[in-house]
């Protein structure tokens, strides 16, 4: 309780008020678009309400300036909870001392089993160091009709169908494949998931660590693969002159299939394109590699300065909670990471949730999982590669020479 129900003597009240302060609990966010914002103030209600005699002091910030002082108030002034991302972005804060190591709280709500799809992410060295509360699955967004019109009845899982249902609809017409790569990214998600699918997790979160090289031969595994798709033009032309919105009338008017891309382009269908929308994960390229994904991750995680961890573990252990999780994703339509949680009566969540929660294991994305200035040389590789795929040995040399600089000679 905040308040006594009866009176009680000044020592009592003084007493009270110290403990009272002792149980604030301070949260530094990066959640300040609308429905992040409204997320966070739900839960914290809730939470509020769990616990009547803690106090959580929410500081909000925008997404730049909490990048700008995240690192010097973790050292200085460190809150007692903090919203940040999970896999390298977090591990970057692990490597330097700054975020705790809670893996008892995994192991007392038995996260391990509740969430097993992002245990890789949140954790170091078989540590973890964070509590996803949400995330979403990158997938391929398709129109049935665009299919229907090239008779193709089945949506692919295998590598040979996929590519099988890249030529009938060539045949028909209709390009496979939108994507607009003058915003560099889209065309990272395809090289995640290429390289998760012909390497498995372990050696891509190894490349993304800059502990490969870029010129090894599975890397360059990866770019034949990638490569059969170019030749078999999969992708609409002149796709550096569009951003990914820009891409989307391709789709929209009826001139390619599919888009690689995550739930955030749903929103941006009209209603009649919507209707004929449908989803599927990537294909299986190697059936002795297990199934990874993309799926972004949002966290909490606990200062190593924090002053109330107590309390912080208390929170950690709460949003955790499947009930809980099901409300918070829903507002922010995003995915709870808990298994047991729910997802709202809509196609696409139940498909993203239902690729989740079977994965064994996920990674985060491109420029989310390695250095930022590696990342932006190797996606200007990536979008030179699908214009000219001749260039390889120069692109990945050029990557190479940028991983070696940041990362070291091997």
């Amino acid at each position: 309780m905040k308040l006594f129900k009866s009176a009680v003597c000044a020592v009592a009240l003084a007493a009270f008020a110290t403990s009272a302060s002792a149980r604030d609990l301070v949260m530094n966010a990066n959640t300040s678009d609308p429905a992040q914002k409204l997320a966070m103030e739900n839960l914290i209600a809730e939470f509020e309400a769990a616990y009547p005699e803690i106090d959580v002091k929410f500081n909000l910030y925008d997404h730049e300036a909490f990048k700008v002082a995240m690192r010097n108030f973790l050292v200085s002034d460190a809150p007692d909870l903090i919203t940040w991302n999970a896999g390298n972005r977090m591990k970057v804060f692990v490597d330097l001392g700054l975020f705790e190591d809670v893996s008892d709280v995994w192991e007392a709500e038995g996260l391990y089993e509740k969430m097993p799809a992002v245990v890789g992410a949140s954790s170091v060295d078989g540590k973890q160091y964070g509590v996803p509360y949400a995330y979403y699955a990158w997938g391929f967004y398709y129109r049935k009709d665009l299919f229907e019109q090239a008779g193709i009845t089945e949506t692919p899982t295998t590598w040979e169908e996929f590519k099988a249902v890249g030529e009938q609809l060539n045949a028909a017409g209709i390009t496979p494949v939108t994507i607009g790569t003058k915003n560099l990214w889209p065309a990272a998600g395809w090289f995640d998931f290429l390289n998760l699918r012909v390497n498995g997790v372990e050696f891509h979160a190894e490349l993304m660590d800059g502990k490969v090289a870029y010129t090894d031969p599975r890397v360059r595994a990866v770019f034949e693969k990638w490569g059969e798709l170019v030749e078999a033009d999969f992708y609409i032309e002149n796709h550096p002159a569009y951003s990914f919105q820009e891409a989307l009338p391709f789709m929209n008017q009826g001139n390619a299939a599919m888009y690689l891309l995550a739930p955030f382009i749903v929103s941006m269908f009209p209603e009649d394109v919507r209707a004929q929308v449908e989803w599927f994960p990537f294909p299986i390229i190697d059936s002795d590699v297990g199934i990874y994904e993309d799926a972004p991750t949002d966290s909490f995680h606990i200062p190593v300065n924090a002053k109330n961890k107590e309390d912080a573990r208390l929170f950690l252990a709460f949003a955790a909670q499947a009930d809980v999780q099901t409300r918070t994703a829903a507002t922010l339509d995003m995915l709870p990471p808990n298994v047991n949680a729910s997802v709202k009566d809509d196609r696409f969540a139940q498909g993203g949730f239902a690729q989740l929660s079977k994965a064994d294991g996920i990674m985060q994305f491109f420029d989310r999982d390695t250095d930022p200035a590696l990342a932006k040389v190797a996606m200007q590789g990536f979008q030179e590669f699908l214009q000219n795929p001749d260039r390889l040995d120069r692109i990945l040399e050029q990557i190479e020479a940028e991983r070696a600089r940041i990362y070291g000679a091997l």
